[in-house]
């Protein structure tokens, strides 16, 4: 490991010129947020290098896990830096548009860990396989593993587009492979078992069962091809979140309204026609049975009965009903008092 450079910071200034020309009204919080916080840690590191990078000897021998964490917010130099957190600004804001924040930052924290375990384990296996113990003190730093992750799960979501590297055209299915070789050819001074313990884990979640155990452990967290995304529904077992008979509390998921079901327990599945057609004739029907004060209300409520109004032409015949009867009484009346000769 060399020393980190402490001049103009010239790296630094490169990066910020490139987060200011991209706009940060532009970036997603979550990319923003971690690519801010590495340039804080390369400002005001948590540990010196040689106590922040990872290797065999220290994280399982020395028992030293915490390097697992700090490993990946640490960089070399400014350079180191720059070229890392300007891949990670196209990528990350790129994914975090695509899965949604929430799994963004979920995703980010189980890759850097589990990166840093696939690395201890294939620097073990090549120390088992060589019986060179130089692979167990090899000691990384950096967020470039994290990095070739994050490029197998882009080219992952984009397989039949083409990436140019050094001016010849590759598919995105191989190009982290094609990288890998080149960043270790031109650059001899990384990682390579770094850069593929990323492309490893990448694969794990694009093609093994990574993904499946992150929505198993993040029940309440979805993905979509994006999106944990802020319009889906959680579904559960009623709509506060309590379920089983112990009644645990699962987190709040609002199921959909169902305006379907809940409209036809109002309107017997009738339509708007068919509905205005039956409020006439109940209220005809209704209308008739004013007269008849045993009769109930075909629908609604009723506090007391209202006294109806007769029409006029029941008002004579009940008038010359009443006058016949007047006749009739009359003339019994009449004929039981006559003398009889």
């Amino acid at each position: 490991m060399r020393n980190r450079q402490r001049g103009s910071h010239l790296g630094l200034m490169l990066l910020a010129s490139q987060v200011f020309q991209m706009g940060l009204d532009h970036i997603p919080p979550v990319t923003l947020a971690v690519l801010g916080l590495n340039v804080y840690l390369y400002l005001f590191p948590a540990a010196p290098l040689m106590q922040a990078c990872v290797s065999v000897q220290q994280a399982y021998w020395f028992k030293d896990w915490r390097r697992l964490l700090l490993s990946p917010l640490h960089h070399v130099d400014d350079w180191h830096l720059y070229f890392n957190m300007l891949s990670f600004l196209w990528k990350g804001a790129a994914l975090e548009r695509r899965l949604g924040g929430p799994w963004f930052l979920y995703l980010l924290s189980v890759f850097s860990l589990i990166t840093g375990l696939v690395y201890l384990a294939l620097e073990a296996l090549l120390t088992e396989l060589t019986q060179d113990q130089s692979y167990s003190m090899a000691c990384a730093v950096g967020f470039s593993g994290v990095l070739f992750a994050l490029k197998v799960l882009n080219n992952h979501y984009h397989p039949g587009g083409v990436t140019y590297v050094m001016g010849f055209p590759v598919s995105n299915r191989y190009v982290s492979w094609v990288e890998l070789v080149l960043i270790h050819i031109t650059s001899p001074g990384t990682s390579f078992v770094g850069h593929l313990a990323g492309i490893l884990v990448g694969l794990l979640y694009t093609a093994g069962p990574l993904k499946a155990v992150m929505k198993t452990c993040a029940g309440f967290v979805t993905s979509n091809g994006y999106n944990s995304r802020a319009n889906a529904y959680y579904r559960s077992s009623g709509t506060t979140g309590y379920s089983g008979a112990g009644g645990g509390y699962s987190g709040y998921r609002p199921a959909p309204p169902d305006h379907t079901t809940r409209a036809a327990s109002y309107t017997g599945g009738l339509t708007e026609e068919e509905q205005i057609e039956a409020a006439i004739r109940n209220s005809l029907h209704d209308r008739g049975q004013g007269g008849q004060r045993g009769a109930p209300p075909p629908y609604g409520f009723r506090p007391f009965e209202e006294p109806t109004a007769e029409e006029p032409g029941q008002r004579r015949r009940r008038r010359r009903r009443r006058c016949r009867c007047q006749e009739t009484s009359s003339l019994l009346r009449h004929d039981k008092v006559q003398p009889t000769d």
